[in-house]
């Protein structure tokens, strides 16, 4: 079984688990209804996805078992599925509600949750339902580790600093408000950082460390420092891919231009526009019109931004090998893994 099956396997398990407590008690007279929306809730949004940081914990921890000149013991598998899968379900917290915020149409190649018939804006509450799910895998699985208060600690932290970047990116390009005046190179570091590279990147990593009991926080910080890195060029190809991506392939239609987004495609044309240009872009930009989204598209061509992001992309791709080369606290593995899956994707 490949691990990707394996990963996907556990997952039914997973769902019966979360749910049993109220199914077996008395409550479930009471709450069966909500138990049984959470349980289609689970399968429609955190099921489906490239299951790609769910994955990196599974693969950390076993890196990290091998650097200790080990396998991973059954009860420690079972453990990294389990955290690669809490990885997933926060992953779909995040992105049940950002849909919402965004006003978006489809994700994973299918309509949002909350644009599925029947769901509306009760999308809202589960959200905070898959976000609750966390906690009881962590308790059910950790509670007797040395790991647990490091795992809940470092669940907690890393929302908040999701939620932090979130508020910041709408913050910076509300929907109904578009000043490009707040576009900058350093306001999109900092929404990137925060919104992107904590979960996407450092998470699954910290996650398979304090599971392995790599918890000093130096070895912490050594992790930060290429996979933080990484998420920003992670971010990147994202946005990249907004505009230039075949919706066949992301299984998400683009709306960053419409939806006012601080992306790099905007923020790199912001430093190279003419005055002519730059009215242009102030004229079109935000305003869901298919002639507006067209002359935004039209421009970003007009500015070479595609060769941009690919000169981007060749300079990122080496500067992340060389930090991974001088690497010696971490197995180098671990790291070489993101940026194999990284560069170049199209999706």
């Amino acid at each position: 079984m490949s691990a990707q099956d394996e990963f996907v396997a556990v997952f039914p398990e997973l769902v019966s688990e979360i749910l049993a407590p109220e199914r077996k008690s008395a409550e479930v007279k009471y709450v069966e209804d909500a138990l049984n929306h959470l349980e289609r809730v689970l399968k429609y949004n955190a099921a489906g996805g490239k299951m790609n940081r769910g994955l990196a914990v599974v693969a950390s921890a076993r890196h990290l078992a091998t650097a200790q000149g080990r396998t991973l013991s059954p009860q420690e598998n079972r453990q990294a599925l389990v955290l690669g899968w809490c990885v997933e379900i926060l992953q779909a917290f995040f992105l049940v509600a950002d849909d919402v915020m965004d006003h978006s149409i489809t994700r994973r190649g299918q309509p949002c949750w909350y644009k599925v018939d029947g769901v509306g804006l009760i999308a809202i509450n589960d959200s905070f339902l898959l976000n609750s799910t966390i906690f009881r895998l962590l308790k059910l699985y950790f509670a007797e580790s040395a790991a647990y208060v490091h795992l809940m600690e470092l669940f907690l932290q890393v929302s908040y600093q999701t939620e932090l970047g979130q508020c910041l990116d709408l913050l910076t390009a509300p929907v109904d408000k578009v000043d490009l005046a707040q576009f900058s190179t350093s306001r999109y570091k900092s929404i990137v950082l925060y919104k992107t590279a904590f979960y996407s990147f450092y998470l699954p990593v910290a996650a398979a460390m304090y599971m392995m009991g790599f918890s000093a926080p130096a070895e912490h910080e050594v992790a930060k420092s290429i996979l933080l890195p990484m998420g920003e060029y992670f971010q990147i190809q994202d946005d990249y891919l907004d505009c230039y991506g075949d919706p066949a392939v992301t299984g998400k239609v683009g709306t960053d231009i419409q939806d006012n987004k601080c992306s790099w495609l905007v923020v790199q044309a912001l430093d190279l526009v003419s005055d002519e240009q730059r009215a242009l872009l102030k004229t079109n930009y935000g305003r869901d019109v298919p002639e507006c989204i067209a002359a935004i598209r039209q421009l970003f061509d007009d500015l070479q931004l595609e060769k941009a992001y690919r000169d981007y992309e060749d300079k990122t791709f080496i500067e992340l090998q060389a930090m991974i080369d001088q690497e010696t606290a971490l197995p180098k593995s671990i790291f070489t893994d993101f940026l194999k899956k990284l560069f170049k994707r199209n999706k």
